[in-house]
């Protein structure tokens, strides 16, 4: 697997376009993404009982398999909690681009992003869509504008492309995200749209989705909010020629690891934009009973508000990570664990053993004041592990969201 440049347009067949319409003041508020050929279609869906209208549809597009041919993305205004109106209003624009390719409806993904619970300027879509179809086009520029399009408080865009070889054919994987607050997925206002040209079925498309989402997506938190609008797309075309991926072998497991790379960085992207955050931080927890269990142990963690404000102070206050362990449900033997801190500025040991550590604290400060910080825990319970992302919580987040509609 090799890392190349591109996003969204980066695997064969794929064209996208992101314009300024006028949703909001001056950004890109309109994306475009049309596949050359019908593509397989899956995806995961917020767990949200309050799911915005582009949720909805998509959510039937995936229940009756219809092929994709297009997806058409507006950002400024997400397009939930607007009752019918709502409705037609989604379907306008999946009719709108659906009637410009010459396709049905039913062909045609919709996303949105922005503020809740406000009507979408409709006519100004439309008329954005109608205006706009004519300069889809290929290539990363193409791709990096349709990237561009789908960010609200977004600092930069995310982006991530990968080749990998199966059966002789170059198979390429391709995507892009928007998010930066609102940001805990659990998803069984964050927006992943991931191209593929892998040849395969339907049925091993969704397993890999839906397991690669539970690494990647679902192990991120910025502010414990599920968003009405979140959604994991991944498109795939066939266009590689490879031959067409059936069952678990060696080409499925290929095509996951690439998966799973993709997901995963743009997860982390988008953890690393986090409204107001100043580090990064990666939790992994190790010698647990079962993966789950080391997942639940590090969301726990990561979405600790004493744990994150404690980063955002540089103070390595270790005893907040195991006190969110043990609210997490899990039963460990708090007696057998090991805790460590770690960034480039070096390692720390806190607690060995279940035996505090006399350490200094200069020293922990220099290293949990980097962009970059990991928490090293280790149980004796068994031989699993799992990983969370997060961010710290400053008072930069509670500036933006606090003026979020003004």
């Amino acid at each position: 697997m090799k890392t190349v440049q591109g996003g969204i347009t980066a695997a064969k067949g794929f064209s996208a376009h992101g314009a300024h319409i006028g949703i909001k003041r001056k950004r890109n508020d309109l994306a475009m993404i049309v596949s050359e050929v019908p593509a397989l279609y899956s995806g995961t869906f917020t767990t949200n009982v309050v799911k915005a209208a582009p949720v909805i549809w998509n959510m039937e597009i995936y229940k009756h398999k219809h092929p994709v041919m297009a997806i058409v993305v507006n950002s400024g205004n997400a397009n939930a909690c607007t009752g019918d109106q709502g409705d037609v209003d989604n379907e306008r624009m999946a009719m709108t681009l659906a009637k410009g390719l010459g396709i049905k409806k039913e062909n045609v993904l919709v996303g949105s992003t922005g503020v809740i619970g406000v009507e979408l300027p409709i006519e100004k879509i439309i008329k954005g869509i109608e205006e706009n179809i004519c300069h889809v086009k290929t290539g990363y520029e193409a791709g990096r504008l349709a990237a561009e399009a789908i960010c609200t408080t977004d600092t930069f865009t995310k982006e991530v492309a990968v080749e990998i070889e199966i059966g002789g054919k170059t198979v390429t994987i391709g995507g892009m995200a928007k998010g930066s607050g609102m940001i805990h997925p659990n998803m069984a206002t964050m927006l992943s749209y991931v191209t593929t040209d892998v040849a395969i079925s339907f049925d091993m498309l969704d397993q890999a989705v839906k397991d690669s989402v539970e690494d990647a997506y679902n192990m991120i938190s910025v502010d414990g909010d599920t968003s009405t609008n979140d959604m994991c797309t991944v498109i795939a075309n066939g266009m590689a020629g490879n031959d067409i991926i059936v069952e678990e072998h060696e080409d499925y497991l290929t095509f996951k690891k690439a998966l799973d790379y993709v997901n995963k960085t743009l997860a982390k992207l988008i953890v690393k934009d986090g409204e107001g955050a100043s580090k990064f931080i990666e939790v992994n927890m190790y010698g647990t009973r079962s993966k789950k269990e080391a997942q639940v142990l590090a969301m726990s963690v990561i979405t600790s508000n004493l744990v994150k404000t404690a980063f955002f102070g540089n103070d390595a206050n270790w005893g907040r990570v195991l006190c969110a362990m043990g609210y997490s449900g899990v039963k460990f033997d708090a007696k057998k664990v090991t805790l460590k801190y770690e960034s480039i500025a070096g390692t720390i040991d806190l607690m060995v053993n279940g035996v505090p550590q006399k350490f200094d604290e200069e020293r922990a400060f220099d290293i949990i004041k980097e962009k970059e910080v990991t928490v090293n825990v280790f149980l004796e319970e068994g031989t699993s592990k799992g990983t969370a992302w997060g961010c710290d919580l400053s008072y930069e987040y509670v500036k933006i969201n606090g003026e979020y509609r003004t």
